[in-house]
This record gives structure tokens, C-alpha cells and sequence, in this order.
């Protein structure tokens, strides 16, 4: 405590240190700024989510728009079959599907690439 007391003689300014309100109120300031889950610094980080959430709910909710499209199409019986070919391939019976592939229409990969 004497040390406390010279130190205030020298510094007056620093009196108002020896209260403890003022002790912990500067203790729960250095928590919340620093320490806290919730802390300024977090702030930045939580708003960086919220953001890339929130980018992530329009994407899902445009995908979710273009399948609703998707299923009224497929209401109608020919575009169920029309979709059934173009995508899986599908034929009728006595029916030959030739696909012909061409050389821009497929993506290769670097690894499969022969030299």
C-alpha cells in the first residue's frame, strides 16, 4: 500500500485507481473488448459469416426457384420422356440411341491428357 501511496503523491492522476469500482469497472472493459466470445474483434469474424450465410440462403433459394420450374415442366407427360432421353439416356424398346460426342464438347482432364 505504500507503494500505491508514493506512486498517487507523484501521479495524482492516478488516484481515481484506487477506487474499486473503477478497478472492476475497467476489468469488465478489458473482457468485453478482448476475452469474450462476443468481443470487438470477433465482431468482424461473426460479420464475415453472416454475410457468406446469407449468400449461401439466396444461392439455395434461386436453386430452389429453378427446381419448382423443373417440376411444373415435368408435369406433362411428354416432358417427363423428353428429359428421360436427353438426360439418362433413356430409349424406347427396338430403339438405338448413337450419342455423338465432339472434340470441344467435352471437358478433359489434364491428368487423362496423353502426350
Amino acid at each position: 500500500m505504500n507503494f500505491f501511496k508514493k506512486i498517487t503523491v507523484r501521479y495524482p492522476f492516478l488516484k481515481f485507481l484506487g477506487n474499486r469500482y473503477v478497478l472492476v469497472i475497467i476489468f469488465v472493459g478489458i473482457w468485453m473488448m478482448f476475452l469474450d466470445n462476443y468481443s470487438y474483434f470477433e465482431k468482424g469474424v461473426l460479420e464475415k459469416k453472416i454475410e457468406e450465410l446469407e449468400n449461401n440462403k439466396q444461392y439455395y433459394l434461386n436453386e430452389k426457384r429453378k427446381d419448382s420450374a423443373a417440376i411444373k415442366q415435368l408435369n406433362n407427360p411428354d416432358q417427363i420422356e423428353k428429359y428421360a432421353r436427353e438426360k439418362y439416356y433413356m430409349k424406347r424398346e427396338n430403339e438405338d440411341i448413337y450419342i455423338i460426342e465432339y472434340e470441344g464438347d467435352t471437358l478433359e482432364d489434364e491428368n487423362t491428357k496423353s502426350l
